[in-house]
């Protein structure tokens, strides 16, 4: 992070900051009533968020109600220095800590929240959000059928890097499970028009002291991953084969 003077004199350069014009349009767009801000706005704040300059406030990382931590930042005001926060920039450091982060939560309001998912969904498909992909979208898929044919493998770095899998065996140890193994599955593998994939955890209720505990751990798992992944847990003695250690 660098002190800079955003939009007065300055004779630093600018290589290592964010895009002064995606600052600029983020600032002006902080200024639409939350009634108005519809799919455009919508659309045009995430497409200038993550190359923005924006700024550490004091109490840098909250927890809020949700339990899980998040790195509080706040759009810049005209001739204010501060030190510069780029989301971009800073996906090491967001995605080796799994905080998520919150856009101006000392107003009555919060601009924008982003859960560790969505900054991991940045750092792997630059964007926050994706709505179109092969991850199954219908609730049904929450199990494998018993004559189901699917295609098992392991998820690649490119849906579980390496850092998200210290975060979640990090968090399975916290929560009281030990030796997580994960799978990924296709269903559907031979029809390009239908095929989905889910990723499989060998968790269960039944490793928990309640329904809730084991909800709570979901839970934090969708917290964690980008939205639009589908996954469930399984009992690992009803798969014959296809686990790989998380």
């Amino acid at each position: 992070m660098s002190t800079i003077h955003l939009f007065g004199n300055n004779n630093n350069p600018l290589t290592n900051f964010g895009d002064l014009e995606k600052t600029i349009r983020l600032n002006t767009l902080m200024e639409t009533d939350f009634s108005a801000r519809d799919e455009n706005w919508i659309s045009e704040f995430l497409d200038n968020l993550g190359e923005s300059n924006l700024q550490l406030a004091d109490s840098e990382v909250t927890i809020l109600a949700d339990g899980f931590p998040y790195m509080h930042l706040k759009t810049v005001s005209p001739n204010e220095n501060f030190k510069a926060f780029v989301i971009k920039n800073e996906l090491p450091l967001l995605l080796e800590k799994t905080f998520g982060v919150i856009i101006n939560s000392h107003h009555e309001r919060p601009d924008w929240v982003l859960s560790s998912g969505d900054i991991l969904n940045y750092y792997l498909n630059q964007e926050f959000y994706t709505d179109n992909s092969v991850f199954s979208k219908s609730d049904s898929n929450i199990a494998i059928g018993k004559d189901e044919d699917i295609l098992v493998g392991a998820p690649s770095e490119a849906i579980l890097p390496s850092f998200t899998r210290e975060s979640l065996r990090e968090y399975f140890v916290y929560a009281g499970v030990k030796n997580t193994k994960v799978m990924l599955i296709a269903r559907n593998y031979t029809d390009e028009a239908t095929v989905s994939q889910d990723l499989v955890f060998n968790i269960s209720p039944a490793q928990f002291a309640s329904q809730k505990d084991y909800e709570d751990v979901m839970k934090a798992i969708a917290w964690m991953l980008p939205k639009h992944y589908s996954f469930f847990g399984v009992n690992e003695l009803e798969i014959e084969n296809g686990f790989v250690s998380l």
